[in-house]
């Protein structure tokens, strides 16, 4: 079967839980909350994969990976996962839950990326500037430093990209003199 389908019918099955129950917000909170744990330790998957590991220790992991508070609905959907021997989907899950609720909810997710930290006030006018390009939108905002852009920023909005680097301009003046060739 398709490793995307199982994670996705799942994550469906939840929202739909949740959206019955109107815990659907606080459940995609804790589904965040589980991507953010899985990022920050690529170990977790590894220990949701491996056969050795109890599935009560499976359990308190993802338990605790949601946060605190969690709802009974998430409790449930761990329960379940772990019963039906489907918690090494436990990430993929919680990321196509994530693209469900913010796709139902009218949710984009904004990446800013700048060549270095940038002043809160700046990073104000940046988000000001993105908001008023998407009315009636709900904005996730996050930022990214790299480097390697040397100036300026990029902005992606779900599929749209605005490139406002040094790095892109330098590219663009490149191109311009092979082309001139």
């Amino acid at each position: 079967m398709n490793d995307g389908l199982i994670p996705h019918r799942y994550a469906k099955a939840l929202y739909k839980l949740a959206l019955e129950r109107g815990n659907q917000k606080a459940v995609y909170e804790e589904m965040k909350a589980v991507v953010a744990s899985f990022e920050s330790n690529p170990d977790l998957n590894k220990v949701m994969n491996n056969p050795f590991i109890s599935r009560e220790d499976k359990s308190r992991l993802l338990l605790t990976a949601a946060g605190s508070g969690v709802e009974d609905d998430y409790r449930a959907f761990v329960r379940l996962i772990i019963d039906k021997d489907r918690e090494m989907y436990a990430y993929e899950m919680a990321l196509a839950f994530r693209d469900i609720y913010r796709q139902a909810n009218g949710i984009s997710r904004v990446l800013i990326t700048t060549a270095a930290p940038m002043p809160d006030a700046q990073m104000d006018k940046i988000r000001a500037l993105v908001t008023s390009s998407f009315p009636g939108r709900t904005l996730e905002f996050s930022a990214a430093v790299d480097p390697g852009l040397i100036g300026g920023f990029v902005i992606d909005v779900d599929n749209v990209r605005m490139d406002a680097s040094l790095s892109n301009e330098l590219e663009k003046i490149r191109l311009t003199l092979l082309s001139s060739k």
